[in-house]
């Protein structure tokens, strides 16, 4: 038979009020005796509180969703294991949705989260996401987003880095170390965070007093598949290259298999800085040159910017912009 909380609080010896406010973690008033007394008897007993019952009193599931676009990228299994920490911390569960970049889906999953009454939702937009569609203007559950944004979604806050400032560094040093004739095969521009990367990526030329190569610009999405066949067309179009800054980890992974297949040598042939720091960069020979995203503190910061706004704290900070750090490996000489 299962056991009740009404059958706790007698075992305990302590009212049913306290056996909720222990298992809610509302129990700053109670005495440590008390609560381990509680927890104790809980224990022994096997009670597992009912938390539909709960919700339908506190409004509260105790629960956030997290959307990523990619579960294959490793950055994003990374993020989602910061989000889950942050949660399980603080007495939260989580619901993962991976959308596969296919925007029926993300929509889908939103419509879920909601209905499975999620407290709060933490976001990572599709890199296909340019606008907002009915479902999001449905939204009536806050949202935390991280590492993309959509314009004009309302939002309880943001997590994201200076990708920018990591691009701006990245070729600055592709330049410095001698590398004139440099292509960017960027993930899609309809993304603020594609847009920002290929910024840095002129500013660098700019403030170098180097012209960007003509055409050094290849847009496409955040794939190895991509870096492979666009590294493949460039060799074999004969294009005078010597450098790919790549838009992540995966599409300069992508570019290592081309290049490895047309007998090229990296960095002495060509030199490759990719973005994220993704664990398979310190495997692959040589280890990759890339920009690092702390994508596990994203994640955690994103669960405790949540919870905080769940929890109506006042003086939440809002908004996180993180520092990335080039990563200087065997890709570049």
């Amino acid at each position: 038979m299962k056991v009740t909380i009404k059958q706790i609080a007698e075992l305990a010896g302590v009212s049913i009020a306290t056996v909720s406010k222990v298992i809610n973690h509302k129990d700053q008033k109670i005495t440590h005796q008390t609560r381990d007394r509680v927890l104790e008897v809980i224990k022994e007993q096997g009670y597992i509180p009912n938390r539909i019952a709960s919700s339908m009193v506190t409004k509260r599931t105790k629960t956030l969703g997290l959307m990523i676009p990619d579960i294959t990228n490793p950055f994003f299994p990374e993020l989602a294991r910061g989000v889950e920490d942050g949660a399980n911390e603080m007495g939260y569960t989580l619901i993962l949705c991976n959308s596969d970049n296919d925007l029926q889906k993300e929509e889908s999953y939103l419509e879920m989260l909601q209905e499975k009454m999620v407290d709060g939702i933490i976001f990572t937009a599709s890199s296909r996401r340019t606008t907002m569609s009915p479902a999001f203007l449905r939204l009536n559950t806050p949202v935390v987003s991280v590492d993309r944004e959509i314009e004009g979604l309302r939002l309880e806050g943001k997590i994201t880095v200076d990708n920018e400032k990591g691009a701006f560094e990245a070729v600055c040093y592709l330049i410095d170390k001698g590398y004139r004739k440099i292509y960017h095969i960027s993930g899609p521009l309809s993304s603020k965070t594609a847009k920002d990367r290929y910024a840095g990526f002129l500013r660098a030329h700019e403030e170098k007093g180097v012209l960007p190569v003509e055409e050094h610009l290849i847009e496409g999405n955040y794939t190895s598949t991509m870096g492979y066949d666009h590294t493949i067309r460039l060799i074999e179009e004969s294009v005078d290259f010597d450098s790919l800054f790549c838009g992540n980890d995966l599409i300069a992974l992508g570019a290592y298999k081309a290049l490895h297949e047309k007998n090229m040598r990296i960095p002495e042939d060509i030199g490759i800085i990719g973005f994220d720091d993704i664990y398979m960069a310190e495997i692959v020979s040589p280890g990759l040159t890339t920009v690092r995203q702390p994508s596990y503190t994203m994640g955690y910061k994103a669960a405790e910017m949540m919870i905080a706004c769940i929890k109506n704290k006042d003086g939440v900070r809002k908004e996180w912009v993180l520092e990335t750090k080039l990563m200087i490996r065997g890709s570049t000489q």
